[in-house]
């Protein structure tokens, strides 16, 4: 599976929230979105949890934080996001 990559790491404050919040409805079962961002999204979590969405966030490679999202209770993604991150998914 090619993840869905989002890269938000250059864009002004309220953009990046904008752009994920409209990129996730997107994501199908089995998919998570690759988001890559210049800076921790502290409001985007609550607005995930209550839209059914969970996160793993990790520090980057090429840009400062990296942030993971798919679907809650979906196994296959959450599955895909540990073998592709170098931590366990939140």
């Amino acid at each position: 599976m090619t993840p869905n990559i989002l890269d938000v790491s250059q864009l002004e404050p309220c953009e990046p929230l904008e752009r994920i919040l409209a990129s996730i409805p997107k994501i199908k079962s089995g998919e998570y979105l690759h988001v890559l961002h210049r800076m921790t999204p502290e409001p985007l979590f609550p607005i995930l949890t209550k839209k059914g969405y969970t996160w793993h966030m990790q520090a980057g490679k090429q840009v400062p934080i990296e942030l993971f999202i798919w679907r809650d209770r979906d196994t296959t993604a959450a599955k895909l996001v540990q073998e592709n991150t170098s931590k366990h998914p939140k």
